[in-house]
């Protein structure tokens, strides 16, 4: 049976702001055993950990001007550095690891978001929005693409998975992980793609369509355990079935950037929107992050 706007926001989903006072946040992902959200304040070049106890705490800093961020199948940190042009990894005693950098040696752009498959191995999006100077052109690029890649598991091999996008942002796996959602942010679409047992993305195919009706544009992108895309957009955070049909959108006061799942019941939704987080009650419970191992 399809899902409804109603099965998802249901009477006790009312948006509430937990935070504020940020100059741009970007990339929430919750961490379930220390029950805490971690999240980016870009132009702050900082990360931070806030729990409903001590509210936001600097967790990191510098950050390298981190974007993305999710969680590995050890559960360690892992951030899209736009500053650094590069992918880290949080280790347990502190200190950051770069994982990819480099693309047939020349640098990456400015990596954006990413996700982890439950083979351990990562996606992500590589826009120039970090190589954006004060007068809005890209400077200092050396990839002559705007590139979506697969690091594997060992972190030995970085592959290019497409290189055909304008603005390569948020991205998401389908609950079987058989699809991987991207969105465009310049083009105002998410697409869809196929994804072999190896990694590799085929049958490439528009699956939603934003308008331009409202301030904001596709960007961080999560998926729940149904199935439907929670897409942050025009107006706040758009949602869609698994055939693209919207479901509705949840409006938020402020331009939203990035959304995570969380919580005990993984039934939260986290929203990062420029200057604050908020957060939101729903009906259906979101994909837990690192992903359970898939049968």
């Amino acid at each position: 049976m399809a899902t409804s706007i109603h099965q998802i926001l249901t009477p006790e989903s009312r948006l509430e702001k937990i935070a504020g006072g940020f100059r741009f946040t970007e990339g929430p992902v919750w961490n379930r055993k220390e029950n805490a959200l971690y999240f980016s304040d870009i132009p702050a070049n900082r990360i931070y950990r806030w729990t409903p106890q001590t509210g936001p705490q600097i967790f990191r800093e510098p950050s390298g001007k981190s974007n993305g961020l999710t969680r590995d199948l050890q559960g360690r940190l892992i951030a899209c550095e736009h500053a650094n042009r590069r992918v880290s990894r949080t280790e347990p005693d502190g200190s950051t690891l770069p994982l990819a950098d480099h693309y047939q040696g020349k640098r990456l752009n400015s990596p954006n978001d990413i996700v982890v498959r439950s083979d351990g191995s990562l996606f992500f999006t590589d826009p120039p929005y970090g190589l954006i100077n004060e007068s809005g052109v890209i400077v200092n690029q050396e990839l002559p693409f705007q590139g979506v890649y697969r690091l594997s598991a060992d972190g030995q091999t970085l592959a290019l998975l497409m290189d055909d996008f304008d603005r390569p942002n948020g991205l998401a796996f389908s609950p079987d992980e058989s699809i991987l959602y991207i969105d465009d942010t310049s083009r105002m679409h998410i697409r869809a793609f196929d994804v072999s047992p190896a990694g590799n993305l085929s049958n490439g195919r528009v699956f939603a369509t934003m308008q331009p009706d409202r301030p904001g544009a596709p960007d961080g992108m999560k998926v729940d355990v149904e199935g439907n895309v929670y897409c942050t957009g025009p107006g706040g955070v758009q949602i869609f079935d698994p055939q693209g049909h919207s479901l509705g959108c949840i409006e938020t006061p402020e331009v939203a950037a990035n959304v995570a799942f969380g919580e005990a019941d993984w039934r939260t939704l986290f929203i990062t929107a420029r200057t604050s987080v908020y957060r939101v009650r729903l009906g259906i419970p979101g994909l837990p992050v690192p992903p359970r191992s898939q049968p």
